[in-house]
């Protein structure tokens, strides 16, 4: 099987590589796959360390190493990342492999330049957010993909998010190590360039947050969004009709910051999205 790194898959067009996507301070570049599961969602109302398992299988079967070993049952499991610290911490990878990793797949950058990356104020790199960043870190190594051939496991293999995650403060160093099947990922379908501005206007507002995620990931003039489907996509734990008040309350927070031009429909029992326009540079209707 191929070795992959990062600057492999940074194009929106992997049949001829014309046009490369930019990560920087700004944007970053995530797999369409990624933003449509629920893999980085809002903190739920109760404690819960684990999120559910999601089955994979269908997207990540096409990826080479499914291909070549015949991998069938495709896992991600471990614990919930969120997306007001995981989310961020897990753009800041992508920004630092972008940078440093074009040809290896274990780099070192400043702890300093690694936070600011993240989106962290300088104001912030104290006790606590070192605190913050290695917990995340953890659990970015921790969210796992596993790969199955067979009911009875013939054969598997396992990874994650991060293979590694090493910082010391002291030396003000971050490592950072991928699995280079990891980056496989990327090239799947499509990638979407995400702007940042949205995130910023969002502070903690992370049903929005993970709405705008999956939203910018669809395809121009996408069919109507059942509430189903962002149920799916948040996973949340509250009743049906309590996730819809926040599906709600983070559609209008999307609309007030300029992003989203769209209706909300009835169609029997369930509420479709109608979306009409979308802007991620956030321009507000005159």
């Amino acid at each position: 099987m191929n070795q992959y790194f990062i600057s492999d898959v940074l194009y929106a067009d992997v049949a001829s590589k014309t046009k490369e996507l930019t990560v920087n301070t700004n944007n970053t570049v995530q797999p369409v796959a990624l933003m449509r599961l629920g893999v980085f969602v809002p903190k739920p109302t109760k404690n819960q360390a684990e999120n559910k398992e999601i089955d994979a299988s269908a997207i990540f079967s096409q990826l080479e190493i499914a291909q070549a070993e015949g991998y069938d049952n495709i896992k991600i499991t471990g614990p919930r990342l969120d997306m007001d610290t995981d989310f961020k911490v897990w753009i800041g990878v992508i920004y630092s492999f972008s940078k440093y990793g074009l040809s290896s797949n274990t780099i070192q950058l400043s702890f300093q330049e690694f936070a600011k990356a993240c989106g962290f104020p300088s104001k912030r790199l104290d006790g606590k957010l070192r605190n913050t960043i290695h917990e995340s870190l953890g659990r970015l190594r921790n969210k796992g993909i596993s790969f199955r051939r067979g009911k009875n496991a013939k054969g598997s293999y396992n990874t994650g998010l991060l293979k590694t995650g090493y910082f010391d403060a002291e030396r003000d160093i971050v490592e950072l190590e991928a699995d280079s099947k990891l980056w496989e990922i990327f090239q799947l379908d499509y990638r979407v360039l995400l702007q940042q501005h949205a995130f910023r206007a969002l502070p903690k507002k992370e049903a929005a947050q993970a709405i705008y995620t999956f939203i910018e990931s669809l395809p121009a003039r996408p069919i109507p969004i059942s509430f189903a489907r962002i149920r799916e996509r948040l996973a949340l734990m509250s009743s049906v009709s309590e996730q819809n008040r926040t599906i709600k309350k983070a559609i209008e927070q999307l609309k007030s910051i300029g992003y989203l031009d769209c209706t909300i429909e009835k169609q029997g029992r369930e509420n479709y999205i109608i979306v009409h326009a979308r802007n991620p540079k956030l321009k507000l209707p005159a």
